[in-house]
């Protein structure tokens, strides 16, 4: 899953797993949480095109790297998404802080 973790220029490229739940939450949290602290990343980006599944926990991990990545003026994104995920977003209110990119 390693794999899913890029860094390129000054983002951090996130590509989320089919199923999100609290099994991956801490795993995706945590190697996020590397790649930003060790690679001079400004920005996150998550993309979600692989993803059918969320639930509160794919809302933490997002608004976890919001919390760190901002303290730098960071911004954190959101790619790919399907109708669900979407609302979900918007329905948290994680729209407010997470641009969201068709």
């Amino acid at each position: 899953m390693e794999e899913n973790f890029k860094v390129i220029d000054n983002y951090l490229m996130v590509r989320m797993p089919e199923e999100i739940d609290h099994h991956q939450s801490s795993y995706i949290s945590e190697n996020a949480d590397r790649f930003i602290m060790h690679n001079s990343v400004s920005n996150v980006v998550f993309d979600f095109e692989d993803t059918k599944f969320m639930d509160s926990s794919g809302i933490g991990i997002i608004m976890g790297r919001y919390k760190k990545i901002s303290c730098f003026g960071g911004k954190v994104f959101a790619v790919n998404m399907d109708r669900r995920i979407r609302h979900l977003l918007m329905i948290s209110g994680l729209h407010k802080i997470v641009e969201i990119m068709d």
